[in-house]
C-alpha cells in the first residue's frame, strides 16, 4: 500500500482490495475511538474516564494496523526510489504493469460480489466510471506551501489513499502539494529534520481524514454494500486513464507492454485464488 499510495495514479486502496484486506482495514480504523483523548483528561479527575479511556484503547485493532502502518512507512522510506525509478526510466512497461493490476482487480471484485449485484445497483459501475475519469482528468492547482494547506492537503489526500481507484498521491499533485512532500521526505530520509513539522502535520490532517472517512466507508459497506463495491469498481475502471495514457503503444513496445500487463493481471488472480484457497483451508 505504501509503494502504491506515493505514486501518483495507483491507489493502496487497490492494493488492499488485491490482498483482501480492505474491509477489515476500514473496520480497523473506524476501531479508533477519538473520546480517547477527553476520556484521558478526565482520568485526571475521574477514574471512570481512565476506565473508558483504556477500553477505548484495548478495542483498537492493534495486531492489523501496527504491522501494516510499519509496512507502509518502510515502503515510504525504502520502495519509493525504486519505483520512482521505475517510472521515470520505464513510463510505459511500468504503467502496464499498473494497468493490469489494477483491472483485473476490478475483475476480481466483481466475481466476488456478482451474487449480491443488482441491476438497480450495475448503475452505480457508470457512476464511479464517471466519477473516476473526471476526478484523474484534473489539472493541478498551484497553492502556497503553508502548515495550514499541508494539513489540509493530508486530510484530503489520506482519505483518497484508502479509496479504492483514487490515487492519494495524485490528489496531492492536484494541489499543487506532490513535489514539495516528496522533498520533505527526501530530507527525512537523509536525516535532515528542518522540514519535520510539515510531515508531522500532513500526517496529523491525514489520521483526522482517516478517522472521519472510515466511519462514512464503514454505513456504506453495511447498508448498501452491493452499490458501494460496484461503484468502486466504477471507479478504479475509470482511474485506469492514468496508467493507459502513460503507455507507448508504439510497436516497439507494444509486446512489452503486454506481458508487463498480464504479468500484473497474473499477480492480481494468484494473489486472490491464494487468499480464497487459505480461507476454505482455515474453515
Amino acid at each position: 500500500m505504501g509503494s502504491a499510495d506515493i505514486i501518483p495514479g495507483i491507489s493502496g486502496g487497490t492494493i488492499a482490495l488485491i490482498t483482501g484486506i480492505y474491509e477489515r482495514l476500514i473496520q480497523s480504523i473506524k476501531s479508533i475511538d477519538l473520546k480517547i483523548i477527553p476520556n484521558l483528561v478526565r482520568g485526571f479527575v475521574s477514574k471512570n474516564y481512565l476506565k473508558k479511556a483504556k477500553k477505548n484503547f484495548l478495542n483498537i485493532d492493534f495486531p492489523f494496523l501496527l504491522p501494516l502502518l510499519a509496512g507502509i512507512c518502510v515502503a515510504f522510506l525504502a520502495l519509493a526510489p525504486v519505483l520512482k525509478l521505475l517510472f521515470d526510466n520505464y513510463p510505459s512497461y511500468t504503467s502496464a504493469f499498473f494497468f493490469g493490476l489494477i483491472i483485473s482487480s476490478a475483475c476480481v471484485m466483481f466475481i466476488r460480489i456478482r451474487f449480491e449485484v443488482t441491476w438497480k445497483s450495475t448503475w452505480f459501475i457508470f457512476f464511479g466510471l464517471i466519477a473516476g475519469l473526471l476526478i484523474v482528468g484534473l489539472q493541478g492547482v498551484q497553492t502556497e506551501n503553508s502548515h495550514l494547506i499541508i494539513f489540509f492537503s493530508g486530510i484530503i489526500s489520506f482519505c483518497a489513499m484508502i479509496l479504492p481507484g483514487i490515487s492519494g498521491a495524485f490528489i496531492l499533485y492536484l494541489l499543487g502539494q506532490y513535489e514539495f512532500m516528496l522533498g520533505v521526505l527526501q530530507e527525512i530520509e537523509h536525516l535532515d529534520f528542518s522540514k519535520l513539522s510539515f510531515a508531522i502535520v500532513y500526517v496529523v490532517g491525514g489520521l483526522i481524514g482517516l478517522l472521519v472517512f472510515s466511519r462514512l466507508l464503514s454505513y456504506l459497506f453495511n447498508k448498501y454494500r452491493g452499490p458501494t463495491i460496484t461503484f468502486i469498481i466504477g471507479l478504479m475502471v475509470g482511474a485506469l486513464r492514468i496508467p493507459a495514457e502513460k503507455m507507448n503503444l508504439a510497436a516497439e513496445n507494444l509486446m512489452f507492454n503486454i506481458l508487463f500487463g498480464i504479468l500484473g493481471a497474473f499477480i492480481v488472480f494468484f494473489v486472490s485464488y491464494h487468499g480464497n484457497l487459505t480461507k476454505h483451508t482455515t474453515k
